[in-house]
């Protein structure tokens, strides 16, 4: 499964940050590409979850 579910469920953070920072990484990914998106068969969204979940990307909020 591309989704580390048992990370997601264990997750303690803020999810509407992290719902935000997903889709922002989605965003990158699908304008530049990214080598894990053919190892996850192509699925944009569910890789840019996946590397957030397990901090691959790093995000901050901007004030």
């Amino acid at each position: 499964m591309i989704i580390p579910l048992d990370l997601l469920v264990d997750n303690t953070d803020n999810v509407y940050e992290m719902t935000c920072a997903a889709i922002r990484r989605a965003v990158q990914v699908t304008i530049t590409g990214d080598e894990e998106l053919e190892e996850d068969g192509g699925k944009v969204v569910s890789t840019a979850i996946k590397q957030v979940l397990t901090r691959t990307v790093q995000y901050r909020l901007e004030e």
